[in-house]
């Protein structure tokens, strides 16, 4: 009878180990084919996304037309603010209303106003599109906007296709038509400009942080807007290229709380000291 077992033994522990093995095996399997989905791209979106130019400059003087059918210079619209620039185009049935509609709610939130603090630039990367939908598109953001300095500081332009090339090329925005939809294939972010035309900030998405909005706009203008408290949220926040948001910069925000700490001791010795001075001058007075 033990013998018997002894036979069997083996190949009860052969066969669970191989129920293991063939487990591990579709595990890895599985591993291996969710890997291969995600780093596969359709041939349509290879070409597609956003590579960072972080300080490059744009072309200024590429022309455009303007929401009236005039033609315009980008640099005209540089006047030592920063500027909010979006690529879109006008009659995307999706994705970029639901762009200008995040920057737009963003936009509300902030104490900052488009035409004091910043201007915004609309861009439409379809060639196709004219004067007449930029207009149509600028009537209605302004509205839900509310702000009567933005309708002179939110343009609204369309291009011919060299100058389009030339401007999504040196903001690393890179789209492509699907004939198959009729429609463009493209990435979502806006993009923060110094004052003088190069690229300062990428924000990807459609859902823009009003504090991220802010952070960004006082860096692109080199510090010339904002209050000593954004000065110091700048100190203790940094910015991460690879996800467009700012975080909490750890190592900034122990030393800002270190000199906090100290000036507030500094602060006590300070008027314990004062306090104490009458007494001891009555003191000396008694002792007379």
């Amino acid at each position: 009878m033990r013998e018997e077992l002894k036979r069997k033994e083996p190949l009860s522990i052969w066969f669970s180990r191989w129920r293991i093995g063939i487990a591990l095996l579709v595990l890895m399997s599985l591993n291996a084919l969710v890997s291969l989905a995600q780093n596969i791209k359709p041939p349509l979106l290879q070409n597609v996304g956003i590579d960072q130019r972080l300080n490059e400059p744009i072309p200024l003087d590429v022309p455009f037309r303007d929401e009236l059918g005039r033609t315009v210079f980008l640099k005209e619209y540089f006047h030592g603010k920063p500027v909010i620039l979006s690529l879109v185009y006008y009659e995307c049935p999706m994705l970029c209303n639901q762009l200008l509609n995040g920057l737009t709610g963003s936009l509300k939130a902030l104490a900052f106003t488009a035409g004091k603090e910043f201007d915004i630039i609309t861009v439409s990367f379809n060639p196709r599109e004219g004067p007449s939908l930029a207009s149509a598109k600028k009537d209605n953001y302004i509205a839900v906007y509310r702000r009567p300095e933005a309708a002179t500081a939110w343009h609204f332009l369309t291009g011919e296709p060299r100058s389009i090339a030339a401007l999504t090329r040196a903001a690393g925005f890179r789209y492509a038509w699907d004939s198959s939809t009729g429609q463009y294939a493209h990435a979502a972010a806006i993009i923060l400009l110094t004052p003088q035309g190069r690229v300062s900030r990428y924000f990807y998405g459609i859902d823009f942080s009003p504090k991220d909005l802010r952070l960004g706009l006082i860096e692109a203008s080199q510090n010339k807007i904002g209050t000593l408290a954004d000065q110091v949220l700048l100190y203790c926040y940094h910015y991460d290229p690879a996800s467009g948001k700012y975080g909490v910069a750890v190592m900034n925000l122990v030393r800002a709380a270190g000199a906090i700490t100290i000036l507030g001791i500094a602060g006590l010795i300070f008027v314990v000291l004062r306090r104490n001075q009458p007494r001891q001058g009555l003191r000396a007075e008694g002792a007379n």
